[in-house]
């Protein structure tokens, strides 16, 4: 099949790969400008980009969506179907439907949960551990054609799972196109009534307040990775938190050090569970275990 490609991060390799190795002819693919990286503010390319690039597949970077350009350009470059997966641009209803089988996107949530910008960490953060859903589907809110489900681990951040789905919305995608190609991709339409959403993430969810159970603490760490992370307080010196576990029962004042030592930082909740963190990182240092944080940032455990 014909098909142009609309996607920026790490995520949407997957599929685009996936489609290289079907055998599909990619008539193009769409990803968002180069933006600068690092100190030197050097010009750096999408994940996507570098992917097509390697596979010598021509790329096209609009800077507007809305003016005609881009429209004119896929007529020009007639795709019998778009695929879109993390492109992270609102698509106009002129584009979507300039292909001849429309357009379908790869959405990483159990639809309608979680219509929007983070999927996988609201699902991370809200503690939602029976299932995560991948769909190649038209918009967030258009008809669902085809699923796949898979449980999430207590103890999996949403870095972990994004990876993990991408594969398997890869594959969900695979079998969709083949359907799409066959005429026989069914269509079933979204209960509005159960519609959640995932807006962006900000650093106003980062802070940690210990008066919430062990639990939600765990999950606030999980889901808030890469970015923004969760932050806390441990002597007055500000920290990321990159992996905790939750312990078990202590009699002490939420936010209580209650141990410090090579096992982690346990510290008391408010359901009168304790959360013990793992790996951490100092302002201006680097990611490391508990246990290393401790050999040069006392801590004082207060029970």
């Amino acid at each position: 099949m014909r098909i142009l490609f609309m996607g920026t991060p790490d995520f949407a390799v997957a599929s685009l790969r996936r489609l290289v190795e079907d055998g599909h002819e990619i008539c193009g693919v769409f990803t968002q400008p180069d933006k600068p990286k690092n100190r030197g503010h050097k010009l750096a390319f999408s994940p996507v980009k570098e992917y097509a690039l390697s596979q010598g597949l021509t790329v096209y970077q609009p800077t507007k969506l809305r003016d005609g350009t881009a429209l004119e350009l896929i007529r020009t470059l007639a795709p019998e179907l778009t695929v879109v997966a993390a492109y992270g641009r609102i698509l106009p209803e002129d584009i979507l439907a300039a292909p001849k089988l429309g357009s379908i996107n790869v959405h990483s949530s159990l639809l309608p949960k979680y219509r929007g910008a983070a999927p996988i960490n609201w699902a991370v953060l809200n503690g939602d551990a029976v299932t995560i859903m991948y769909m190649a589907k038209e918009l967030d809110a258009g008809d669902i054609i085809s699923a796949a489900e898979t449980p999430i681990d207590p103890d999996e951040d949403a870095l972990t799972l994004t990876n993990r789905l991408a594969e398997l919305g890869a594959e969900t995608l695979s079998r969709t196109v083949q359907a799409l190609a066959a005429g026989t991709a069914g269509r079933t339409r979204q209960d509005e009534s159960a519609v959640t959403f995932a807006p962006m993430l900000s650093r106003e969810l980062s802070p940690m307040d210990f008066t919430r159970p062990a639990r939600s603490l765990h999950d606030q760490v999980r889901g808030l990775q890469p970015w923004p992370c969760a932050v806390t307080e441990l002597s007055g010196a500000t920290v990321k938190v990159y992996r905790t576990a939750v312990g078990g029962a202590v009699k002490a004042a939420p936010g209580t050090i209650v141990r410090a030592d090579k096992t982690g930082i346990e510290i008391a909740c408010g359901d009168g569970r304790t959360l013990r963190i793992l790996e951490l990182q100092p302002q201006n240092g680097k990611r490391m275990a508990a246990a290393s944080y401790l050999a040069g940032h006392p801590v004082q455990v207060t029970v």
